[in-house]
């Protein structure tokens, strides 16, 4: 497989693997690619995330779990933007995210292009926004 030359990288303070999981399970064309966890050789880190490969909407990402001891925070200057194809889709990547999360902005309006938007903070930190394009007439 062929890494895009910028990728999104994702670091969790060892929640790696929950969020991977979720995020494939809410999104379309979406797999695991790869998942390398530290084994019993490193007993501090064993069964945590070393590097992972993923696919959400077809698109790559990457993420490992956080193993310096210090937490690093997620925040909402860095965000997903997904434009969503249809309201199920909105509303079962709104359900899935907010879900122990915070929502940063409920599902509004925006005008022209959008007939709805959302912005979310996941439970993990990371920040979505969803946007619901205007259908075309």
């Amino acid at each position: 497989m062929k890494i895009p030359k910028i990728t999104t990288f994702l670091m969790f303070n060892g929640d790696a693997e929950e969020a991977v999981h979720l995020y494939t399970s809410l999104f379309d064309d979406s797999e695991i690619i790869t998942m390398v966890k530290y084994d019993e050789t490193t007993p501090d880190y064993a069964g945590k995330v070393q590097h992972t490969i993923f696919k959400l909407n077809g698109q790559v990402f990457m993420a490992i779990d956080n193993m310096n001891g210090t937490d690093i925070e997620m925040n909402p200057a860095m965000s997903l933007f997904v434009t969503v194809k249809d309201q199920y889709q909105m509303d079962v990547l709104y359900n899935g995210l907010k879900d122990g999360g915070a929502i940063l902005m409920p599902k509004t309006e925006m005008q022209p292009q959008y007939r709805e938007f959302a912005w979310i903070q996941d439970k993990f930190g990371v920040n979505f926004q969803l946007a619901l394009p205007e259908s075309k007439k």
